[in-house]
């Protein structure tokens, strides 16, 4: 997505800049991107380096390799059983932080998912103000079946595509393809495969045509609009976030994933 532009930083993400487009990459193929704790403190840095700098004009999030974003480490959520309540909480206020400033960023944001967006990943793909995808995209929100709440996710995406959509996804945990995330509205446009670059910059270089002055105040008017709503949605998923980490169902789930296996609940 960063073509032949400048190089800003390297680590479990890289930023580069072209003409105006801040695209901030997530750089952990190997674990298709999953979001380490290090991971979500580069990108809300980057986010907020990106609102406050005035060459910037559109931002871009997108993922190296063959996925957008598994979401987060499970091995490390995983040996988070440990944990004190207080660090449980410490830990979903990042989370939370991290979604609350890309929702707020004040310069249009574009996501350019190909692969996989999962639980958090997915609440990175379609908070974003457009989320271009190719066809073989898929998302979900898959907490539920290992044990955990998608406890933070669960307020963006009832703004996105309604309470009924919502239940459906969060409930049954199951997986949507590109088409269907259109339809259900997760999805701004779904484009050919070998082309999401080039849209993706179509679209950036039509926001830049717009007003800057005039951006900002829209994205900051829209994000005020949903403001009180949205404080006590997430406070009330930051507490269900902690929770949940401390269940017997929770232990159970990380230690299915760990071992290769089914859940026993119950267990």
């Amino acid at each position: 997505m960063s073509g032949g532009g400048g190089e800003l930083s390297e680590g479990a993400i890289l930023v580069s800049e072209e003409g105006g487009v801040r695209t901030v990459m997530l750089n952990r193929p190997e674990r298709r991107n999953a979001l380490s704790h290090a991971m979500r403190e580069e990108l809300i840095a980057a986010l907020r380096a990106a609102a406050e700098n005035a060459a910037c004009r559109v931002v871009v999030l997108a993922g190296a390799g063959e996925a957008f974003c598994a979401g987060l480490d499970l091995k490390a959520l995983a040996a988070s059983g440990g944990q004190s309540a207080a660090e449980h909480n410490a830990d979903a206020q990042q989370l939370a932080l991290l979604f609350r400033t890309l929702y707020e960023c004040a310069k249009p944001t574009i996501a350019a998912v190909r692969g996989a967006a999962i639980g958090g990943g997915a609440g990175l793909a379609t908070i974003c103000d457009f989320t271009l995808a190719e066809p073989e995209a898929f998302f979900a929100y898959p907490e539920v079946k290992i044990g955990f709440v998608p406890a933070l996710v669960s307020a963006y995406l009832v703004l996105q595509v309604g309470e009924k959509h919502a239940r459906d996804l969060l409930l049954t945990g199951r997986t949507v393809d590109a088409e269907e995330g259109f339809r259900m509205g997760l999805v701004s446009q779904v484009v050919a495969r070998g082309e999401l670059a080039e849209r993706t910059h179509e679209l950036a270089g039509t926001l830049m045509g717009n007003s800057p002055e005039a951006l900002r105040a829209t994205k900051l008017l829209l994000a005020a609009q949903n403001k009180v709503w949205l404080d006590a949605a997430l406070e009330e998923g930051i507490a269900a976030n902690a929770y949940a980490r401390g269940t017997k169902d929770f232990r159970e789930g990380m230690a299915a994933f760990l071992e290769k296996r089914r859940p026993v609940w119950g267990k």
